[in-house]
């Protein structure tokens, strides 16, 4: 690690002032009036307007960036409660229609020809799309979707339980998950589940708000329900709903049955009958949870040395996130669950959170947005602000295969070479048994949307048949029905971003295949990995993939071909 990198510095503004700073619209409305007002009258003009748009938007975007992170680190602060409220409701409802017509403007221009090739092509495409489906009567209701999503930090946020006198978080709860007594992980267990089921209805009422709202959004923008609306908003051209389905059944077929291997391969190791929804996370071999760090500071020295054994430059870049102080990592009351890398477009620098509690699956979490990060700092100097806002397909590339290739240097974390083993076994269990809950999370977004105007009855029941479909028998939930029938709750997706799930699933088979490549040519692996990121989004995915050296392919037979390779690598742990 080095003390002496230089870090980014934000770029000298040419359009906006030097010290301009975001208050609210009125201050940023005359700047965008400019760019609307403006005559283009040849391509050097157009590329300058382009560059001031840019410019302005990517203030927009980090200004936004930093309000989301300080309310979600604090959710109980009032200050920072407002001051993204006031963005969502000020501020993006006046920005939307001006976008809109600068997108029209730029699409109507006589020099479009000119640039749509190149770089700008991808780009282009999805501005048409945009335009498309844009409509004005669905500015309110995103203000009150923004508003109400929310609210799910809010009570998320405020969720702990009571153990030894402790209050502890659900995520640090979960964490004894992993302990070796029984009769605790089940006190644990019911207790996390107690507390979740405490807020049942409000979570209940608080999804059925949102489906009402998307599936409005929908309509006004002439799409019969809100999955053909959001394939269309994410700029789906690669895939259908049709191809989603074949990758539901292909991880049905071809992975769950090794899920459910292993998973009777525990209940027999833990001479368990049944095997219980407790003893899910407890090592088979009966022994204790592995900690490979102690607190978020040694998560993240820890997490920076890693990086640098697989190539120096990976090393820098968490490094300069530790420098600028742009992490977030360790657990608390009234922070917000989950874990993130939020890019920050002018600085180009992102911020990492997440809600560590010292154990094996936090290593993860950080090496996963570690990836990220890198994709982040990677595209910082691409030419337009657009270029670097990649499709998740591509985002969970980057962070995904960090996963498996970051754990070839996992020593830097578990020096013994027992206790490595077991982490990198249960690692790859992990990526095994989290496939069918992505196909069971996507093909219930499907049924949702499709299904507009369901009552809060019919999706328990969607629930329990599709999540059966992709679980393992092998787990006794009995006694527990109410946890089984509403553990889609605890999926902060289905509340926050809608349709963003299944990318996971494919970038972990991309991951895979990265993986599987970088044992067999680490330094060519890690080249096409960061030519494939430095792309943004300046090529389909199909090619950007292929430019990583693998397949955009989610067919039985490549699935099956991935799952061999993990179960070889299974029986070498």
């Amino acid at each position: 690690m080095s003390n002496t990198i230089t870090l980014p510095q934000r770029p000298a503004r040419k359009f906006l002032p030097e010290n301009f700073k975001l208050e609210n619209w009125d201050s940023l409305k005359s700047y965008y009036q400019n760019l609307s007002d403006r005559n283009i009258s040849s391509m050097p003009e157009l590329m300058s307007w382009l560059a001031d748009r840019s410019e302005i938007d990517s203030l927009v975007s980090e200004d936004m960036g930093w309000r989301y992170i300080r309310m979600t680190c604090d959710t109980a602060n009032k200050d920072f409660a407002d001051a993204y409220s006031l963005f969502i409701t000020d501020i993006s409802p006046q920005l939307a229609p001006v976008s809109n017509e600068l997108d029209k403007k730029l699409l109507e221009s006589p020099f479009l020809a000119e640039l749509d090739k190149g770089d700008y092509k991808i780009f282009i495409r999805g501005l048409r799309k945009s335009v498309e489906i844009y409509r004005d009567e669905n500015i309110p209701l995103y203000t009150r979707i923004q508003t109400e999503e929310q609210e799910f930090n809010t009570l998320a946020g405020e969720m702990t339980i009571t153990h030894n006198g402790n209050e502890l978080t659900l995520q640090q709860a979960a964490s004894l998950l992993k302990e070796t007594d029984r009769e605790m992980r089940e006190h644990i267990w019911r207790s996390i589940s107690s507390r979740r089921a405490e807020d049942k209805e409000k979570l209940d009422d608080l999804f059925s708000r949102l489906c009402v709202l998307r599936h409005q959004v929908a309509k006004n923008a002439g799409f019969d329900n809100f999955r053909d609306y959001m394939f269309a908003a994410l700029g789906r051209f690669d895939y259908t709903p049709e191809d989603c389905f074949s990758f539901h059944e292909a991880i049905r077929t071809q992975i769950l049955p090794l899920s459910n291997y292993l998973d009777k391969d525990r209940k027999e190791k833990l001479k368990l009958d049944p095997l219980r929804p407790w003893d899910m996370e407890v090592d088979p071999s009966g022994l204790q949870g592995l900690k490979p760090f102690n607190g978020g500071v040694e998560l993240m020295d820890k997490a920076i040395e890693n990086f640098y054994k697989i190539d120096p430059f990976l090393g820098e870049c968490l490094d300069i996130l530790k420098q600028m102080n742009h992490v977030d990592l360790e657990s608390r009351k009234g922070k917000a669950p989950g874990g993130y890398n939020y890019p920050l477009a002018e600085i180009g620098v992102p911020f990492i959170f997440m809600n560590s509690a010292d154990t094996l699956r936090d290593v993860i979490t950080m090496v996963h947005e570690g990836g990220h990060a890198v994709h982040s700092l990677v595209t910082r100097d691409l030419e337009y602000s657009a270029f670097k806002d990649t499709p998740s397909e591509v985002a969970e590339l980057a962070s995904m295969s960090m996963e498996l290739i970051a754990m070839e240097h996992w020593d830097v974390f578990i020096e013994d070479k027992e206790q490595l083993r077991r982490a990198r076994r249960q690692t790859l269990e992990k990526v095994i048994s989290v496939m069918p809950w992505i196909a069971t999370i996507d093909a219930f977004q499907h049924w949702i949307y499709t299904n507009p105007g369901h009552t809060t009855e019919q999706r328990t029941e969607a629930w329990k048949k599709i999540h059966s479909a992709y679980s393992n028998p092998e787990i006794d939930y009995s006694g527990l029905e109410n946890a089984f029938n509403t553990s889609w709750q605890k999926q902060m997706h289905l509340y926050q971003v809608p349709f963003y799930y299944i990318e996971y699933g494919m970038a972990q088979l991309g991951a895979i295949a990265m993986w599987k490549s970088y044992k067999e040519d680490p330094k060519a692996t890690i080249k096409n990995y960061l030519a494939a990121l430095k792309l943004g989004y300046t090529r389909s995915i199909s090619e950007i993939y292929e430019t990583a050296g693998i397949k955009f392919d989610f067919s039985s037979d490549y699935v099956s071909e991935l799952s061999n390779f993990i179960k070889q690598e299974l029986e070498n742990c």
